[in-house]
């Protein structure tokens, strides 16, 4: 279900395994009472979230005063966060910005708007994959619901497995991993990373040797060219 990764005495870093949902489902264990029983907490804060396909890095706080303060620093994008991604197919572009809108799809779907008014901005890199498939690594620069999934459909690559804007794809999860986190609190900086094929049950696909490749030129992700916005 999890791993720990990170022991601080404010907050606690998770890797969340696939289809985990952060939330209690129905007939489900909820996450954040199994990670306070794992670490003697008696309660866990989530700061923020990811969804149920996705596996990665997770901040849990560990008071509300400490809740808090990881809060504002997402709020105020301090928090820079990184994924990693297999695409399809083969995208429109090869790296770049992705920018606009979110707007309400079918069913539990969202789709990406031409108008920016309020906009999802997603900067991203990509490296060949296994034949016909593509890896990004994402550096999303909003927090909006499904971006990156959203994004990686509007080039031409929609997310290998993913249920929702991939469907008749049929790998063995859907291919999207918080993969890094960078950000400074109380002064101290942080810089964590969790590489998804060191662990098994993560997926087929992360052990592909031109992925697993292509990753290693990522291992500290926010020193990369990243322009600026």
């Amino acid at each position: 279900m999890f791993d720990i990764i990170y022991s601080h005495p404010d907050f606690i870093i998770i890797n969340k395994h696939p289809n985990i949902s952060v939330h209690k489902d129905d007939g489900e264990t909820m996450l954040i009472e199994e990670v306070a029983k794992a670490t003697n907490d008696e309660k866990l804060y989530l700061v923020h979230r990811l969804d149920k396909m996705t596996s990665g890095l997770l901040i849990l706080a560990r008071s509300h005063q400490a809740a808090s303060s990881l809060s504002q620093l997402f709020a105020e994008r301090k928090i820079e966060k990184f994924y990693l991604a297999i695409g399809s197919k083969k995208p429109k572009k090869k790296q770049g910005l992705i920018s606009g809108d979110m707007e309400k799809s079918r069913r539990s779907a969202w789709k990406l708007a031409n108008t920016k008014n309020n906009p999802a901005t997603t900067q991203f890199f990509s490296q060949a994959g296994s034949p016909g498939e593509r890896l990004f690594l994402c550096k999303p620069r909003t927090g909006k619901t499904h971006q990156i999934r959203v994004a990686l459909k509007s080039i031409g690559s929609p997310i290998c497995g993913d249920p929702i804007y991939n469907p008749s794809d049929k790998a063995d999860r859907g291919y999207l991993h918080a993969y890094a986190l960078r950000f400074c609190y109380l002064e101290e900086p942080f810089s964590i990373v969790c590489n998804p094929a060191d662990y098994s049950v993560f997926g087929e696909k992360w052990s592909n040797e031109n992925v697993k490749s292509a990753m290693s030129n990522w291992q500290s992700p926010w020193t990369l060219d990243w322009p600026s916005i």
